[in-house]
C-alpha cells in the first residue's frame, strides 16, 4: 500500500498539478492539507474521475484537509480534533481504509511568535498529543500524516540558523513533536533515512528550491502496529519544480500488505 501526504496549497488553483501527480505516482491513499476551499467547492467529481473517492473538511479561504483513496471508499471516522468544541478551524480528518486508521492533519503554523497564533499552535499540539495517546492505547494500526509545521531537528533544515526565530523551529514546537515520538510513534521518513537531509518545503523566494534550501515539516507517524510494515519512504521533490506547484512536495510511504 502506498500512502502519501501533500500540502497542496489551494486544491482548486492547483488541481491540474494534483491530478498530474496522482497519475504519475499512483498512490493508494492521499492526505491533503491546506485545501483553501469551502466544503461545497471541493473538486470531488474531478478526483473521482481520476479514480479517487474522498472525504474532506473544507474551510473558506484557509486550512482544509482531505483523504483520498482508490479501490475502496474511505470510511469517515472523525472530522476535527477533539478537545476544543469552539475550535472552528478545519485541521483534522480521519478515516478507515484497508484496515488502517488514517489521520490527516494540518498543524497550525504559529507565526508570528511569540503571540496568540503561537499559543494556539501549542494548544492544538497538546490536543493532538492527548488524542494520539488514546490511539496508541487502542493498539491498532494508525498512520498520522500531514503538515506538522515543525522542523524536528537541525538535520531537517538546510540552514537551521535561518529558522531559529520561526515558530516551526522554536524549542516548544520541537519538544511537542518529541512528546509524540515518545508515545511510541515512528517517524517514517527519518526511520529509513536517519542521516540524510531530506526536505519537503521550500519557500517561493530566494531561489530556495533551486538551492535546495528547504526544511522537512511534512511527516508520517506510524503506530507500532503498522511501523513494522514500512518498506519505503520518499519525497517527490521534483513536483515542487513544476509550474504553479505548491511550495510543498508530496511525501509517501509504502507498507507491506
Amino acid at each position: 500500500m502506498k500512502i502519501a501526504t501533500y500540502n497542496v496549497n489551494g486544491v482548486n488553483g492547483r488541481l491540474q498539478v494534483l491530478l498530474r501527480w496522482l497519475e504519475e505516482s499512483q498512490p493508494d491513499c492521499v492526505c491533503l492539507q491546506e485545501l483553501k476551499a469551502p466544503q461545497e467547492k471541493f473538486p470531488a467529481a474531478a478526483l473521482e474521475k481520476a479514480g479517487y473517492a474522498s472525504v474532506w473538511l473544507g474551510q473558506k479561504q484557509w486550512n482544509g484537509v482531505a483523504i483520498l483513496t482508490r479501490g475502496s471508499n474511505p470510511e469517515l471516522t472523525r472530522s476535527g480534533l477533539p478537545g476544543d468544541h469552539d475550535d472552528s478551524q478545519s485541521r483534522y480528518i480521519e478515516a478507515a481504509y484497508n484496515g488502517i486508521l488514517i489521520g490527516c492533519l494540518y498543524l497550525p503554523n504559529g507565526n508570528p511568535a511569540p503571540g496568540p497564533k503561537f499559543n494556539y499552535k501549542l494548544a492544538w499540539f497538546n490536543r493532538l498529543i492527548e488524542y494520539s495517546k488514546s490511539l496508541i492505547r487502542q493498539k491498532i494500526p494508525v498512520v498520522l500524516a500531514g503538515d506538522y509545521n515543525v522542523i524536528p531537528t537541525e538535520l531537517d533544515a538546510r540552514k537551521p540558523e535561518n529558522w531559529v526565530r520561526d515558530a516551526l523551529f522554536f524549542p516548544e514546537s520541537r519538544a511537542s513533536y518529541q512528546l509524540l515520538l515518545q508515545q511510541g510513534w515512528t517517524d517514517a521518513l527519518r526511520h529509513l533515512h536517519p542521516t540524510e537531509g531530506m526536505y519537503t518545503f521550500w519557500v517561493y523566494f530566494r531561489s530556495s528550491y533551486e538551492r535546495d534550501a528547504g526544511i522537512r515539516i511534512d511527516h508520517f507517524l506510524l503506530s507500532p502496529q503498522v511501523a513494522g510494515q514500512l518498506t519505503d519512504a520518499q519525497v517527490d521533490r521534483h513536483v515542487r519544480g513544476w509550474e504553479k506547484s505548491s511550495d510543498h512536495a508530496p511525501v509517501w510511504i509504502e507498507l507491506q500488505d
